[in-house]
């Protein structure tokens, strides 16, 4: 009996030195955040926009959006944080967000690490115009925070004259697949000589051994209307694309102007050429209702994007043609009999996703390297309110 409890007294101490020894967390991020209104119908558009379930660790700003005249002097968001993290100020603490963002600082338990990150809550207006115009002249270097590295995002003006990060392209992935690459050599740049001023220039690249490892030999050059996650993107890729920007009005031409060139050498994923097939690149918009029948927010990814049950309609080029000039594609919303629901309109109810790829079968790491999409003006043009 004297032996047992010598023997639990030791497997108990060495327990009690393996809690003591375990290493503080050295995380310092915010993970989630969520605001409370008694009368939310009254603040926000939606009630999933009072929670923001997932804040990616590439992330540095955590935006709530509201609806125009929206008192923001005495909010109180919450947060959940990494492990053993400290916030300050505290979850829950009321201030004034009148005047813009404020910054929330996030220690990890260790305290060896900082992260500052800005808290705003913007208001969403309404769209006035009837056509939506992407001239592709904001564009500016991005470091990444999970890479280090730098490559080019674009940003637009919204009508009310604030700027948003609407574009995305998959720059991220590729800055840890190909880490030596240099900006210019990233899948998709800007060029100074678009149709009119700047525009964009995708290409599919060749990736690294990283990459390689996993069976992603390549990478399309791409850009679309939504957001995509650095910190997925070699685990999940076609998850790491999320599609969409929330849109109030019926869209009915897709238009724009583009010039492409296929690679020579179209391949498989596992490396092989398929002989005689040449590489096409995709020009598309997709509508979709963001919520489920359960209100639910929705958002469709690179395995959904065509075939999500939540689409209202689409705008697919056919087929991109190899050309050298600059050429005008103008192409038709197919609702193919969907009527949208005003009650879903007015509430930024629907998304809507614009999409370019130098590789069609790109998101499958298959195409040709090399082959070249040029893309400018483009314009979304929506049923008119008058």
């Amino acid at each position: 009996m004297r032996t047992s409890l010598f023997i639990m007294a030791v497997v108990s101490m060495g327990l009690v030195s393996c809690f003591k020894d375990e290493p503080l967390n050295a995380e310092c991020d915010i993970e989630s955040a969520w605001i409370h209104y008694d009368r939310p119908e009254e603040y926000v558009w939606n009630l999933s926009d009072t929670i923001i379930s997932n804040v990616f660790s590439v992330e540095n700003t955590v935006t709530f959006k509201v609806r125009p005249g929206t008192d923001r002097t005495h909010l109180a968001p919450q947060f959940t944080t990494t492990e053993g993290a400290v916030l300050e100020p505290a979850s829950g603490t009321v201030r004034d967000f009148s005047n813009g963002g404020l910054a929330y600082t996030v220690t990890s338990q260790d305290g060896n690490w900082q992260r500052t990150y800005l808290v705003e809550f913007i208001e969403e207006h309404r769209t006035t115009r009837d056509t939506i115009n992407y001239d592709f002249e904001r564009v500016s270097m991005f470091t990444d925070d999970i890479s280090g590295k730098q490559y080019y995002k674009w940003s637009e003006l919204k009508e009310d004259g604030t700027e948003t990060n609407s574009w995305a392209s998959a720059n991220g992935g590729f800055s840890i697949s190909n880490p030596s690459a240099k900006p210019e050599d990233y899948p998709t740049v800007p060029i100074e000589d678009g149709y009119e001023g700047k525009g964009v220039k995708l290409t599919t690249r060749e990736t690294g051994s990283i990459a390689a490892m996993v069976r992603m030999p390549m990478a399309a050059g791409n850009l679309f209307l939504g957001s995509f996650i650095t910190e997925s993107a070699l685990r999940d890729p076609l998850r790491s694309t999320r599609f969409g920007m929330p849109f109030d009005k019926k869209p009915m031409k897709f238009v724009g102007y583009y010039k492409y060139q296929p690679g020579e050498t179209y391949k498989n994923r596992d490396g092989s050429v398929e002989s005689g097939k040449t590489d096409e690149g995709a020009i598309y918009a997709i509508l979709y209702n963001n919520h489920d029948a359960e209100g639910n927010p929705v958002v469709l990814y690179g395995d959904n994007v065509q075939t999500s049950e939540q689409i209202v309609a689409k705008a697919i080029m056919p087929e991109v043609k190899a050309t050298g000039e600059w050429t005008r594609f103008e192409i038709a919303f197919d609702y193919n009999g969907k009527e949208l629901a005003p009650e879903i309109l007015n509430t930024f109810g629907y998304s809507l996703t614009v999409v370019f790829s130098s590789s069609k079968d790109g998101a499958y790491f298959q195409g040709a390297i090399g082959s070249t999409l040029y893309i400018d003006k483009v314009e979304i043009i929506c049923e008119s309110t008058e």
